[in-house]
């Protein structure tokens, strides 16, 4: 009888250890606000397909909003480039009232967006951070014609396929605001191109 007792002593000692243990081990990483955000989409919609895709729209949208603000902040901060900060300014105010128009309709349609920037947008953010003076200016240019070219791309598939008719029109309207941002952005380009 003490054998078994000890022996259950033992296999519940080295049961607390192995929890403690474990516990330890594990980090507390932050979850991607963007992975939060369509998680909780999925579940709210997952038996009505064309809610959950309507709302990955605006998921999407709203990040890109959330990483052109950031990065509109670090060039007005950062770049020497008068033409630079001025761009940086523009997305700022620009992309900070479409982040108001989409949480509104996200509001409105009951979508779950991400409330703040994801890992890809920290990740571009800190690559671009870590240049300086005419060197950030051409990433600067660069990531912005690349992101604003993803952007319409997204915005333009929402215009045609969402089935939430507000939606749609959102997406529709937007995409000329995002249009002369990477005309702008791609003058830019060709002007700190020849410095």
């Amino acid at each position: 009888m003490k054998r078994i007792l000890t022996a259950g002593k033992v296999i519940l000692g080295a049961g607390l250890i192995i929890i403690f243990l474990n516990s330890c081990k594990k980090e507390t990483k932050q979850e991607d606000p963007k992975e939060v955000a369509e998680d909780s989409n999925e579940a709210k919609f997952d038996s009505i397909d064309n809610k959950k895709d309507d709302s990955e729209y605006l998921v999407d949208i709203a990040e890109v909003n959330l990483a052109e603000i950031e990065i509109g902040k670090l060039a007005q901060t950062k770049s020497t480039n008068p033409e630079v900060k001025k761009f940086g300014k523009m997305l700022v105010d620009d992309h900070t009232k479409s982040a108001s128009e989409v949480s509104a309709l996200a509001k409105a349609k009951n979508f779950t967006l991400p409330t703040s920037i994801t890992e890809d947008g920290k990740e571009e953010y800190n690559k671009l951070n870590e240049k300086s003076g005419l060197d950030f200016d051409k990433k600067f240019a660069d990531m912005m014609i690349d992101g604003h070219e993803k952007a319409i791309d997204k915005l333009k598939k929402a215009s045609e396929d969402a089935k939430d008719q507000d939606v749609k029109l959102w997406a529709s309207n937007n995409i000329a605001a995002l249009t002369a941002h990477l005309e702008h952005a791609k003058m830019l380009k060709q002007n700190l191109d020849k410095k």
